[in-house]
């Protein structure tokens, strides 16, 4: 049974800056703010990386997946600061990874999706922690936390 589609393409654009083909969410499946939120990203084998990382057995980047997941934590800040209609300030603010610590335990391939959880961790002032986690069919590609930086300007 497919999972419902909560926020999609358009509604994640309006929130993260990000675009293709350096966008890795397509869609947000599961949402409770300030606490979680589930989107998926299905990996197409025309993506431009592929014809190096490695043709002959593609593999999506760990560094990939990575942003995928930071991009996971941008969209559970975002949607739940519209949801709640606090923005702490943050209107005028840029959201940057600033650190990670990520273990990676299986590759994801073309063709598989990726399931993109992230959950909120800690604020120290400008920094916020996620606990995040990527898997394919329930098996773990990815998990860890991360750091999102905010700095004043807007793209």
């Amino acid at each position: 049974m497919a999972k419902e589609t909560i926020f999609g393409l358009d509604k994640i654009l309006d929130i993260i800056p990000h675009r293709p083909p350096f966008l890795f969410v397509d869609r947000v499946v599961k949402f409770i703010p300030n606490k979680m939120l589930a989107a998926e990203r299905t990996i197409q084998d025309d993506e431009p990386w592929f014809s190096g990382h490695f043709p002959q057995k593609a593999i999506m980047p760990g560094a990939l997946v990575l942003d995928a997941l930071a991009q996971t934590s941008g969209l559970l800040m975002g949607f739940s600061k519209q949801e709640t209609g606090d923005d702490d300030g943050d209107e005028n603010k840029i959201f940057y990874l600033a650190a990670s610590n990520i273990k990676f335990l299986t590759p994801a391939f073309p063709g598989e999706t990726l399931e993109l959880i992230a959950e909120t961790g800690e604020q120290f002032g400008a920094l916020y922690t996620y606990n995040v986690e990527a898997l394919v069919r329930r098996k773990v590609v990815a998990k860890g936390t991360l750091t999102l930086a905010a700095r004043e300007g807007k793209l």
